[in-house]
C-alpha cells in the first residue's frame, strides 16, 4: 500500500529489441514476453525514443522521464539531479547473443558531446551464461596505430589484429570509450553503461540485418575514436555472501554483487543516488516502510534515492547492485 505522493520500489515494462545476432534466452532463462531472435532487453532507459515505462504500483504506466521530471531528486539523488537534471544518465541490459554482434567502438563524453551533444559510453559487462566456446573481443592483440589498423581494414582482415578473450559465467569486464569490442555468440550478458546509443560500427562479419541488407560501417568515425592503448578491461573481484562485493567503480557507476542466503537489510542513507538491482538467480520479497514486491530472476527494480532503507526477504538470490558514487 502507498500512500500521498510517496515513491517506491519501481520495475520498468522491459524495451525488447529484436537483432539479427539475438537468441531466444531472454525468454528461456528470463520469462521475458519474447518472440523471435530478441538480442536485447533494455531494464531502464531514458535514451530518446526509448523511454521506459512503470509497469507496476500506483505510478504504472508513467514513463520513467515522467517520474523524474515530477519526482526530480527524491528519485536520483542531489548530486544526480545538479549533474544531469531530467536525462536519466544509465542505462541498464540483458544481452544475448546467439550470434556473433558487430565489432564497435563508442565515443567518449568529449567526441560524443561534439558530434551528437550525447554523453559517450562507458559500459561494464557481467557475465551472466556462456556457451562453449564463449568469447569477447577486447581490443588488438598486438600493438597498434592507426595507420596499421587501417591497412588490415583495408583488406578484408580486422580479424587477425582483435584480441579475442575466453570467458565464463561470473567475469566481469570494463570498457572504456575506445575500447574496439564485441560479444561472442553463445554469451548471455548483464550491460551497465551510460545513457547513450553511439555505437560506430566497423565490422559486421559481412552479415546482412534483419531486413536482408548490409548494415553501414562507420570506418571514418571510428577511427577518431579508438584507443589503439591495449585495454585492461577485465575485473578482478571477491564474493562475500551476504553482503555487497564490490565489482568495479567509475566516475559513471558503481557496481557491487549482492549474493543472499538470508534476509538482508540494507542501509541507503549513505548512498548518494538511486540504486538498481538487477536479479541474477533467484527471487526475493524487497520491502520498504510501505510497499513490498517479489524480485525475480531477470527481472529489473530502481529504488529511489528518497528510500533510507530496504530490506530482502529471502534464502537465495543473487543481483548486481548498481549506483553513482
Amino acid at each position: 500500500m502507498v500512500t500521498g505522493s510517496t515513491l517506491y520500489p519501481l520495475k520498468f515494462q522491459p524495451i525488447l529489441k529484436q537483432k539479427v545476432w539475438g537468441g531466444n534466452k531472454l525468454q528461456e532463462l528470463f520469462q521475458k514476453n519474447a518472440e523471435g531472435n530478441v538480442g536485447e532487453s533494455w531494464e531502464i532507459s531514458g535514451v530518446e525514443e526509448n523511454i521506459s515505462e512503470i509497469a507496476n504500483g500506483p505510478l504504472k504506466g508513467n514513463t520513467l522521464n515522467w517520474v523524474l521530471e515530477n519526482y526530480k531528486e527524491k528519485l536520483v539523488g542531489e548530486k544526480v539531479f545538479k549533474n544531469f537534471g531530467n536525462h536519466f544518465p544509465l542505462l541498464f541490459k540483458f544481452i544475448d547473443a546467439r550470434e556473433d554482434l558487430s565489432v564497435q567502438v563508442h565515443p567518449n563524453d568529449l567526441l560524443a558531446k561534439a558530434r551528437h551533444n550525447s554523453f559517450g559510453k562507458t559500459e561494464m559487462w557481467y557475465i551472466l551464461d556462456v556457451e562453449k566456446n564463449g568469447k569477447l573481443i577486447l581490443g588488438f592483440n598486438q600493438q597498434m596505430d592507426s595507420k596499421k589498423y587501417l591497412h588490415f581494414l583495408s583488406e578484408n582482415r580486422i580479424t587477425e589484429i582483435l584480441n579475442v578473450e575466453a570467458v565464463k559465467k561470473g567475469d566481469a569486464f570494463l570498457l572504456k570509450p575506445g575500447t574496439v569490442h564485441a560479444i561472442g555468440a553463445g554469451v548471455l550478458l548483464a550491460e551497465i553503461q551510460q545513457t547513450s546509443d553511439i555505437t560506430y560500427r566497423i565490422y559486421d562479419w559481412d552479415r546482412p540485418d534483419t531486413n536482408g541488407k548490409l548494415r553501414d560501417l562507420h570506418t571514418d568515425l571510428a577511427l577518431e575514436a579508438i584507443d589503439f592503448n591495449p585495454p585492461e578491461s577485465k575485473l578482478n573481484y571477491s564474493e562475500v555472501k551476504n553482503s555487497p562485493s564490490p565489482i568495479g567503480t567509475t566516475n559513471f557507476f558503481a557496481v557491487n554483487k549482492l549474493v543472499l542466503s538470508e534476509n538482508y537489510l540494507k542501509d541507503l542513507e549513505q548512498v548518494p543516488s538511486f540504486t538498481v538491482y538487477m536479479c541474477l538467480e533467484g527471487s526475493a520479497i524487497i520491502e520498504t516502510d510501505d510497499y513490498s514486491e517479489e524480485i525475480k530472476k531477470g527481472e529489473t527494480f530502481l529504488i529511489p534515492a528518497h528510500i533510507p532503507k530496504l530490506k530482502f526477504i529471502t534464502n537465495s538470490a543473487s543481483f548486481l547492485e548498481v549506483y553513482i558514487p
